[in-house]
């Protein structure tokens, strides 16, 4: 298993829906790349605790069966239409 996970701080003052749009673009362009087993994105839980970094405003977590899905990822033109 290979696990890809992204932090995501926005400009402050960055609107509501935009940080909607940027989580329903992860899941629409990065979900639909071959590679990708599982994919979760949306915003920190706010769990209260000292440990817990909860400063990012959206947080993405990709899960491939291996680094060569990792590179196929990558190179992949949805995740580069993403970014």
């Amino acid at each position: 298993m290979f696990i890809h996970q992204v932090c995501f701080w926005l400009k402050q003052g960055t609107s509501d829906a935009a940080k909607e749009q940027l989580i329903a673009d992860c899941r629409q362009y990065l979900g639909n790349v071959p590679a990708v087993r599982q994919l979760w994105a949306g915003p920190p839980a706010m769990t209260p605790r000292e440990v817990v970094d909860n400063s990012y405003q959206v947080g993405l977590l990709v899960v491939m069966d291996d680094s060569k899905g990792h590179d196929i990822y990558q190179t992949h033109p949805l995740h580069l239409e993403f970014i």
